[in-house]
């Protein structure tokens, strides 16, 4: 059993069939956490689809009608680079409403993860980057609306710069936004964050985990959240086809457990999503995330034990 709760639905995949974005990893990850008796069943809940209340916390009324109602425009439809579907409608609410539930649950019990989620590129009037709903932005508004937190942080490991959460949340004095990534990939322009780490092709492991631990220092001696919401991209990894970073599997645990131990020592409640991913083996994202959540789970316990 692990030390805090998982969120998962069977319907987070969306559906998209032959795509460079394996949407079915959701399921594989899910299932290989029970499969390896990493996770019970028991640790997993379900979520609510988020309310459109919610929604609007972030996205216009204009992009939230179209989504619901199919109108969205031809160019509109292309900039997602996903197929439109009820079934993708669908998947979207539901991973908000996953993110939000994990973040309630981090907040009670100090840790949560939401195995679906982490659509950094969503603006308030339009999809991009296969992100249709800014899942962590809505999470974050609705635990300010609720008065549970008044600051928060993102950090963001997505090997592509969070542009969508840049733009959310700029010149908000109550969330700070951290992105790591490589510069020279997409999105292009890159609206700033609060803070920026803009990688060149092809570093690896050391040089990026020196690179990362200086840069939360950095934001965490800026910032004091109330919630930290980690966007765990497993893009950065060597055999990714969207990715030019060369980050091992190894690399990629020891970046989580970074992050996770500043969570600890500094004793923040973290909510976790699993991002990107585009490997050529999809069974490596798998491992990645599987990864993701193991790092957790190992930087938890000492928290778990004191309680």
């Amino acid at each position: 059993m692990l030390p805090f709760k998982l969120v998962y639905h069977d319907r987070y995949d969306l559906n998209l069939g032959a795509h460079v974005f394996p949407s079915q990893k959701y399921r594989l990850v899910h299932d290989a956490l029970l499969a390896e008796g990493f996770a019970d069943v028991s640790d997993f809940l379900i979520p609510e689809p988020a309310r459109d209340a919610d929604v609007l916390l972030v996205h216009s009324q204009e992009y939230v009608h179209k989504l619901k109602t199919g109108t969205l425009s031809y160019a509109e439809q292309l900039r997602m680079e996903i197929p439109y579907s009820l079934e993708l409608i669908e998947a979207c609410w539901l991973a908000a409403g996953g993110s939000i539930l994990a973040a309630r649950r981090a907040l009670a019990d100090g840790w949560a993860a939401n195995i679906g989620g982490g659509f950094h590129h969503a603006y308030p009037d339009h999809g991009e980057g296969f992100c249709v709903l800014h899942d962590v932005a809505i999470a974050i508004r609705r635990m300010q609306f609720d008065r549970a937190i008044e600051t928060a942080i993102v950090i963001d490991t997505d090997v592509h710069h969070g542009n969508g959460t840049a733009a959310i949340f700029g010149g908000d004095s109550t969330v700070f936004t951290m992105s790591i990534h490589q510069e020279n990939n997409y999105p292009y322009p890159k609206p700033p964050s609060s803070l920026d780490i803009n990688l060149e092709d092809g570093v690896g492991d050391d040089d990026y985990l020196a690179i990362l631990d200086k840069h939360l220092h950095q934001a965490f001696e800026q910032f004091q959240p109330g919630l930290i919401f980690y966007i765990g991209g497993a893009d950065p990894y060597r055999e990714d086809q969207l990715g030019g970073l060369a980050l091992s599997l190894e690399g990629l645990k020891r970046r989580d457990a970074l992050v996770f131990n500043y969570a600890r020592r500094l004793r923040i409640p973290l909510s976790i999503t699993l991002a990107g991913g585009y490997a050529r083996q999809v069974a490596d994202t798998v491992r990645i995330h599987v990864g993701t959540i193991l790092a957790a789970r190992d930087a938890a316990r000492p928290t778990a034990a004191k309680a």
